[in-house]
């Protein structure tokens, strides 16, 4: 779609419009005049024989010519996607207890580390990637790096433990994102959180906290909620129900304007991260096409000289 980086410019196009206006005006005043000439013979010498309607053509393309130009001092553009090198992504993945439940086939941290691999690889090389696991606590698995080779080392090496911090995984990915190296830019690098987790909160800081520094931050957190609510594990000999907390995750997305998402089986996970990982490390920036209308103003201006001299032996 066409915008205009100097749109104030516009204003030119006015008095192209008078010109054009004052055009139509004179002519319906010459038709007039011509209809007051008595001698018809003097009139054919003077006006062009049989030209018609194409007398108008040269005007109406050096108005055209006009009213281009006018239009490219305003700078016109169109959006274009372009990638952040800085850009980072922090994958945050639940190993609490519920992961282990088989709702998911083969369970879900297995089903997990298949689709996270997955995204991994689809995830174009120039951008940063780095792995949280969090269970009672989040810990940094790697740092953010263009190695992909060790983000999937430490995926296939997750293990589970008690309890979820879900709070404590944005924190811990947010004091990732600050270690990126500047590389002579302001501020932190264009980041976001993913998140993927099939339980409630059990420990450590406020999920509704870890959002305020998220977006406080400008780090949108886009979670998946995993798993089904018919999910069960085996927690010291006693079967317990292991439903997804959604409305926490979504809560969590929202604040962050990142996005949310369910999915309750492995072909589910990998659809939502190839749909992140199109819309993740790009900025939307104006390229200008000036010359675009430059080309087509000198183009009108060409034709109208050419048609002007071809029919009546002048330049407009």
């Amino acid at each position: 779609m066409i915008r205009f980086v100097q749109p104030w410019w516009l204003l030119a196009v006015l008095p192209v419009l008078a010109l054009a206006a004052f055009y139509v005006w004179r002519q319906r005043n010459r038709r007039a005049y011509a209809m007051r000439f008595t001698n018809v013979e003097l009139l054919r010498t003077l006006a062009p024989k049989g030209l018609g309607w194409r007398r108008h053509v040269p005007a109406t393309a050096f108005l055209l010519c006009l009213l281009v130009l006018a239009t490219a001092l305003a700078r016109p553009a169109v959006d274009t996607k372009e990638p952040l090198e800085r850009a980072t992504v922090m994958l945050a993945i639940d190993v609490s207890l519920s992961m282990q439940a088989d709702d998911v086939a083969p369970n879900r941290l297995e089903a997990a580390q298949e689709a996270a691999k997955q995204f991994v690889d689809e995830l174009p090389e120039s951008y940063n990637l780095g792995l949280v696991s969090f269970a009672k606590s989040a810990n940094v698995l790697v740092p953010p790096t263009k190695d992909r080779g060790a983000v999937t080392s430490a995926i296939d090496g997750l293990v589970l433990a008690e309890a979820t911090a879900t709070g404590e995984a944005v924190f811990t990915c947010l004091e990732a994102i600050r270690s990126v190296p500047a590389d002579g830019a302001a501020g932190i690098p264009p980041a976001r959180i993913v998140l993927l987790s099939d339980g409630y909160r059990t420990a450590g800081r406020a999920v509704e906290e870890a959002a305020a520094a998220a977006q406080a931050a400008n780090v949108p957190v886009s979670t998946i909620a995993f798993g089904t609510d018919g999910g069960q594990v085996d927690i010291g000999g006693q079967l317990q129900r292991v439903p997804v907390d959604r409305l926490a995750l979504a809560e969590l997305a929202e604040t962050t304007e990142g996005y949310f998402y369910e999915a309750a089986s492995v072909t589910e996970l990998k659809q939502v991260y190839q749909d992140m990982g199109s819309s993740i490390g790009f900025r939307t920036e104006p390229r200008e096409i000036t010359q675009w209308y430059a080309g087509v103003a000198l183009l009108l201006a060409l034709c109208a000289g050419a048609l002007s001299l071809l029919w009546s032996s002048r330049m407009l």
